[in-house]
């Protein structure tokens, strides 16, 4: 854990804040590369996830912004409406789910909204190595577009393509056009609200790219019925404990109450800290971190969210 301080607080957009975080100790933070996230420690026990923004090569800030959802489950109004400047935060060191692939011929980096700062990493990444990339922004408009002036003035400005939804048709967004041609050697790149993610993905395995080459980071999960949630078993395999995981909690909650060790985050099913290899049974998945072939194996799965289909799930723990 790192302890930091709010050196700066700037609204980027309608409803977007960025925050600038140092080392309380003034001293080097540790390195990150592309795409990765921290945790954020909240008022009242919350812990958020957060993609550092900035340029991956600066040790002495990390940079995130944060998107009041109106929805929010409280993480984004706390850092909206009680975190402020020359405030001191407890913070993770930076965890890489979503890593630029080093072989890659060619990278398409697809933001939507709040998505585009992953995107920010990689493209600085991207930019420093002179690999051949393009980075097209979709926001509803400029009023509620983060960073527009950065990217007009960047070192990659040029390979940034703009989509405003309330501008001319010509420019708007053509996901079918763009990936038509996936190509030998060239990964997808799509962060952003869930439909707008699930179009593109889609997009891309009509048009032929294999599942490898798609790379994805949620921030929020899809949401879940849990009309028709059933009890059932969890034992683990190192204990020979056997656990009733009710219908109205997860995996997650019971063990966890039980002193079972697991790590978690976003309890959610997006950053997948907590995936857990299954020695027997069927999962029920229920994440949106694993991939499609991933989640067929049937090996693992995230018991923050996601159930069983089998009465008895045996877990490596």
């Amino acid at each position: 854990m790192l302890n930091v301080i709010v050196t700066g607080k700037t609204r980027e957009a309608e409803g977007i804040c960025c925050f600038e975080l140092s080392a309380t100790d003034g001293t080097a933070l540790p390195a990150f590369e592309a795409g990765a996230h921290i945790d954020v420690h909240l008022p009242g026990g919350l812990v958020r996830q957060y993609s550092l923004c900035n340029d991956p090569s600066e040790r002495h800030r990390y940079r995130i912004s944060v998107l009041k959802d109106p929805q929010s489950r409280g993480g984004s109004q706390a850092m909206h409406e009680q975190i402020l400047t020359g405030q001191t935060l407890t913070i993770s060191a930076p965890r890489n789910l979503f890593m630029l692939e080093p072989c890659a011929s060619g990278h398409l980096l697809f933001a939507g909204g709040i998505g585009i700062t992953p995107m920010l990493a990689m493209a600085y990444t991207l930019a420093q190595q002179d690999v051949p990339f393009e980075l097209h922004y979709c926001f509803r408009s400029s009023d509620r577009a983060a960073f527009l002036p950065l990217l007009t003035q960047a070192p990659f400005a040029e390979r940034v393509i703009l989509h405003d939804d309330s501008g001319p048709q010509e420019q708007k967004f053509d996901a079918a056009s763009l990936l038509a041609s996936p190509g030998n050697g060239s990964h997808l790149y799509v962060c952003g609200p869930s439909g707008f993610m699930n179009h593109v993905i889609g997009t891309a395995q009509l048009a032929g790219w294999p599942e490898h080459r798609i790379h994805r980071e949620f921030f929020a999960a899809a949401p879940i019925n849990h009309s028709a949630d059933t009890a059932f078993e969890v034992e683990l395999a190192r204990s020979g404990q056997i656990f009733q995981i009710p219908a109205d909690r997860s995996v997650f909650e019971v063990l966890d109450e039980a002193g079972v060790a697991i790590d978690s985050s976003c309890e959610q099913g997006i950053c997948g800290s907590c995936v857990t290899r299954v020695l027997s049974g069927i999962p029920e998945h229920r994440d949106q971190f694993l991939s499609a072939a991933e989640q067929a194996a049937n090996d693992q799965f995230t018991p923050c969210c996601s159930r069983a289909r089998t009465s008895r799930l045996v877990l490596d723990l």
